[in-house]
C-alpha cells in the first residue's frame, strides 16, 4: 500500500466516525502536552497522569494537541508508557458519548461544550500573531495595533 493510499484510509477512518462505544479496557483521556517521539502526556478523569504512545498508522497523518480528548487502550510492556491511542475524539464522537452516558463527568467543561448546531463553522480560533487590517472608507488600510506612524514624525531627507 502506498503512502498516499494509507494516508487516505487513515483520514477516512478518523473523519467518518463509526460511533462505536469504548470497550471495557478502553478509556477516554485528555491530552496535557506532547512529549516528543510520538508520546503524549495525558490525564484520566480520576486525575492520574501518564504517557501514551501514538500508533504507527497515525504518525505523520493525524496530530493531537493540548486539550484534545482521545480513546486509549492499556499496554502491558513498558514502565513509563502505559497506553496506546486507539481513537482521536472529534466533536461528533464526544456528543455521541455524552448522549449514551459514557462521557466522564470529570471532563464536563462549560467552555468546551459541544454545540447543538452542527452547521456552525465559526469554531476556528483566530490567529493572534498578526495585526488585523481593516479598510476605512476613503483613507485606505488602517491597522488595529497601537503603533502608528504619522508624517510629522518622519525625518526629512536632504536631496542636493
Amino acid at each position: 500500500m502506498s503512502k498516499v493510499t494509507k494516508r487516505k484510509h487513515v483520514m477516512n477512518e478518523t473523519l467518518w466516525d463509526d460511533y462505536e462505544l469504548p470497550k471495557e479496557n478502553q478509556s477516554v483521556v485528555k491530552v496535557l502536552k506532547s512529549k516528543g517521539n510520538n508520546l503524549h502526556e495525558v490525564t484520566t478523569p480520576s486525575g492520574e497522569e501518564y504517557l501514551v504512545s501514538m500508533p504507527t498508522k497515525f504518525r505523520k497523518n493525524i496530530w493531537v494537541k493540548r486539550g484534545d480528548y482521545i480513546l486509549v487502550e492499556p499496554i502491558l510492556e513498558g514502565d513509563k508508557v502505559k497506553a496506546e491511542i486507539v481513537k482521536i475524539m472529534n466533536k461528533d464522537s464526544i456528543k455521541y458519548y455524552k448522549d449514551n452516558n459514557v462521557w466522564p463527568k470529570e471532563f464536563e467543561d462549560s467552555k468546551k461544550e459541544v454545540k447543538e448546531d452542527a452547521d456552525d463553522d465559526y469554531d476556528i480560533v483566530a490567529n493572534t500573531n498578526r495585526n488585523h487590517m481593516t479598510l476605512d472608507h476613503g483613507e485606505g488600510f488602517s491597522s488595529d495595533s497601537d503603533s502608528s506612524c504619522s508624517s510629522d514624525d518622519s525625518s526629512e531627507i536632504d536631496t542636493k
